[in-house]
């Protein structure tokens, strides 16, 4: 893989991701069960290696035991006039996940107990589940709930909860080296276009661009789970190889909006994913907002456990539970654009570079080298010339095959796609030679 400069913006691609998205959308997904199938086989269109798994219901995974699969065909409430309200063909937040059957009449003041609104957010519909204890219920506006009249109400969940299994997609790009770097995103979520649907749209955008490199230093595992349940499930089957090969990884949510950039670090802080996501993001938006790992909330709980210690980190637009859509059917494509996706799709591309491009460089001269006689130097000295080759020089000074070229972008503060062709040129004109690991 050659990258003579930075990595930069594709709006065109941006537009192909949201098109995508908008394909998602309106599909009922949860952690299990067809709408989740229907949504990995869309992403099977873009990425046709990717690899569908079912794993049987009440499978033991680690603490855990996988959960019935879950299906919904149609449900509504009847109002006392007849009028459907938080009718699921209309929008699948209106259902509570995991839902059990029901077919009955009841009272207002017994039905609201199934209710579930926002009074802070009055025209947002919640998402509200309930995967490991069975009940039902109903999610609305709070403008929708003012209004309800007195009297009986219809209430309809045609839905199943049976012995089926929990489906996974994966996929391994190989590279040079048997060691990977890990990408993993969620498909979970019903109808909510940052929180969702970004995170795995852009993962296979990632996916795509690997497999078209010539030439790839390292491996890839590309994993799309349910949350939680689903990082959980593929660790069980997969965390000896994990631990052996996986230098580095990303988890890949809420990455389509225009607000901001967002990292959350790994459990300890100082993986060369840490690093990397940090210094890519310092580059790309200085003020760029960090948060501890004591504010996670996704399946770097799964990959950084103790026992696992994954290398792993996120990078975001903004992050989950800090935008006011977050969880709502206010997270729609308001929120999620074409730009917002290729801005996202760009950090994490220019993260994966970095580790593909990271490498020790050491001079094959002593002393400083004459570039003027390689063309490398301008022939006339101004005062000029020193900030024009700076660059250069600096790197050149750093390069005794002990420090990477990501070490020497920071101590120098620039950006590693500064130096990178600046190392490339010097190493075509054998004044510098790379190694993968420190020479002494």
């Amino acid at each position: 893989m050659d990258i003579a400069s930075t990595p930069s913006l594709d709006l065109a691609h941006g537009e192909q991701m949201l098109a995508l998205c908008k394909q998602l959308y309106p599909i009922c997904r949860s952690l299990t069960g067809d709408g989740f199938r229907q949504s990995l086989r869309l992403l099977q269109q873009q990425v046709p290696a990717l690899q569908m798994h079912e794993v049987p219901s009440g499978t033991q995974v680690f603490d855990w035991t996988v959960p019935k699969e879950w299906n919904v065909r149609e449900a509504w409430i009847k109002d006392p006039t007849g009028q459907k309200i938080c009718d699921l063909a209309v929008h699948n937040l209106h259902l509570m996940g995991y839902s059990v059957p029901v077919h009955c009449r009841m009272p207002l003041a017994e039905l609201q107990a199934h209710l579930y609104s926002l009074p802070e957010q009055p025209d947002a519909i919640p998402y509200i589940t309930s995967y490991y204890k069975e009940r039902w219920g109903f999610c609305l506006t709070q403008q929708q709930r003012d209004a309800l009249i007195e009297g009986d109400y219809e209430v309809y969940i045609d839905s199943s909860l049976t012995d089926g299994s929990l489906t996974y997609g994966d996929l391994l790009i190989p590279g040079d080296s048997p060691q990977e770097i890990l990408l993993s995103s969620y498909l979970c979520h019903p109808s909510m276009a940052n929180n969702e649907l970004s995170g795995p749209v852009v993962t296979m955008a990632l996916a795509a661009w690997l497999q078209s490199l010539p030439q790839r230093r390292y491996s890839y595992r590309i994993v799309i789970i349910p949350e939680t349940i689903g990082s959980i499930t593929y660790l069980s089957r997969h965390v000896a190889a994990m631990k052996a090969r996986t230098i580095a990884g990303f988890v890949v949510t809420c990455i389509g909006d225009e607000r901001t950039y967002s990292y959350l670090e790994s459990r300890l802080g100082n993986s060369k994913a840490d690093r990397v996501a940090q210094h890519v993001l310092s580059h790309l938006q200085p003020d760029y907002a960090r948060y501890s790992f004591l504010a996670r909330g996704s399946d770097e709980r799964q990959y950084c456990a103790p026992g696992i210690d994954l290398p792993v980190c996120s990078i975001m637009r903004t992050k989950y539970a800090e935008y006011p859509e977050y969880h709502t059917s206010l997270d729609d494509f308001s929120v999620v654009t074409a730009n917002g996706l290729a801005g996202g799709f760009l950090a994490l591309q220019q993260a994966l570079s970095v580790l593909e491009h990271d490498a020790y460089y050491r001079a094959t001269v002593f002393g400083e080298p004459q570039l003027g006689k390689r063309g490398l130097y301008p022939t006339i000295s101004t005062k000029e010339t020193t900030h024009i080759v700076a660059n250069m020089m600096d790197l050149l000074a750093y390069c005794d095959g002990q420090h990477s070229l990501l070490d020497i972008a920071e101590r120098l503060n620039v950006s590693f796609f500064t130096l990178l062709p600046i190392a490339k040129n010097l190493e075509a004109h054998q004044l510098l030679s790379r190694s993968l690991q420190p020479t002494g």
